[in-house]
């Protein structure tokens, strides 16, 4: 039985890596992206394909609606519509909002919401046509709570979290599932601009004690996107217990 086809955004590092290197693993055709890093985007692919599994990489900015769409029509050529897409591709700003220019947070929010969008809007007729889906946003613990210095990001991350239950709802009569994924402090390059001070601070917060792993959160989306078909416009914490 052929495994369904995964597009994971934002798939050079991080959690992208992890959740698309975990869909190889299992057998699953993988489309990756990198918005601007083609050494990492390699390896990535280099890694999956030691799997013996079709993977197709396309580097390129997904918040310009065209440039999603000239891809997914190479996607469909090559491996048909993609069956679960993965909406990862992101970028965090720390800083006051003030000190924030309008091009700033402006790309901020079209790297993290509209490539989202973009990306949904053009599986969604295929996803529809099989009357099957699974759309899984990565999103934060910031989109619900908010974070000071994190405005635009937090910002980002609460639209997301309404475009997940309010596009869930559309769905739910054609069996397309759509949910989020609410990320905690995990152990990526994002996180990197912490001082080792500041993450043992913030551990002291976090119940479980620790920054969480990005094959943790992968090996979740995974089950989530395999699985749980009538779970559904939900937002899920992975937090080790922060919130």
């Amino acid at each position: 039985m052929k495994k369904e086809t995964v597009f994971v955004t934002g798939s050079g590092r991080g959690i992208g890596r992890a959740i698309a290197l975990e869909f190889a693993k299992n057998g699953h055709p993988v489309v990756i992206n990198s918005a601007h890093n083609e050494q990492q985007l390699s390896e990535t692919q280099r890694a999956i394909l030691s799997y013996n599994v079709p993977c197709l990489s396309f580097l390129g900015d997904l918040k310009e609606y065209q440039n999603v769409s000239s891809i997914y029509s190479e996607i469909k050529e090559a491996l048909g519509a993609v069956d679960i897409l993965i909406n990862n591709a992101g970028i965090s700003y720390v800083g006051l909002f003030q000190d924030m220019s309008s091009d700033e947070y402006t790309n901020l929010i079209s790297n993290n919401l509209l490539s989202a969008m973009h990306c949904s809007h053009l599986v969604i007729p295929d996803m529809i046509h099989n009357k099957s889906g699974k759309i899984i946003n990565i999103s934060s613990v910031w989109g619900e709570r908010g974070a000071s210095c994190e405005v635009a990001y937090s910002a980002s991350k609460g639209a997301m979290n309404s475009f997940t239950k309010a596009l869930a709802k559309e769905l739910a009569p054609s069996n397309i599932q759509v949910n989020a994924v609410a990320c905690g402090l995990i152990d990526t390059d994002m996180n990197k601009i912490f001082t080792k001070e500041d993450i043992e601070l913030i551990c002291e917060e976090i119940p479980a004690g620790r920054m969480g792993l990005a094959d943790e959160v992968a090996k979740f989306v995974y089950t989530l996107a395999t699985g749980h078909s009538y779970l559904t416009g939900q937002i899920i914490n992975i937090d080790g217990g922060w919130q």
